[in-house]
């Protein structure tokens, strides 16, 4: 297990940014604009209001999250710090380390918030107990 366990490993990346007067591209590139080569995408939509997502950490996995459309906030935890973070612009990205708890919620209406995964999924990477989380944090 990597434990990177602080929330300051945690950034905020600006993507390339292309604007002309049809609009804005942003786009992002394995190892070059995220520091890791990039095996899953997924994507958070259609969040009710006042619903949360989010409220594990990995054990391996890290993440690039990036607010494609509307806002929402995360919370980001690593057992002895907390940061909030509102996430609204699709050219930043949010990088998570390995072994950091986090909670998503505040979503606006039509937000849709997309994960870069360093790995594809394995449920055995996720720790989804904040008890057993801390416990992790202990062993390391």
């Amino acid at each position: 297990m990597t434990n990177n366990a602080d929330i300051n490993f945690c950034t905020l990346m600006s993507l390339p940014k292309l604007h002309d007067e049809r609009g804005n591209l942003s786009f992002l590139e394995n190892s070059i604009h995220i520091p890791f080569n990039i095996s899953r995408i997924y994507y958070l939509y259609d969040v009710p209001e006042n619903q949360e997502r989010g409220g594990h950490a990995h054990k391996e996995l890290s993440q690039a999250i990036i607010a494609i459309s509307g806002s929402f906030d995360i919370t980001l935890n690593d057992g002895f710090n907390r940061k909030k973070i509102n996430l609204s612009r699709p050219d930043q990205a949010l990088y998570v380390c390995p072994m950091i708890w986090r909670d998503l919620g505040s979503f606006s209406k039509g937000a849709v918030c997309m994960v870069l995964a360093s790995h594809k999924y394995d449920e055995q990477d996720y720790i989804h107990n904040y008890e057993s989380y801390i416990e992790e944090l202990a062993k390391s």
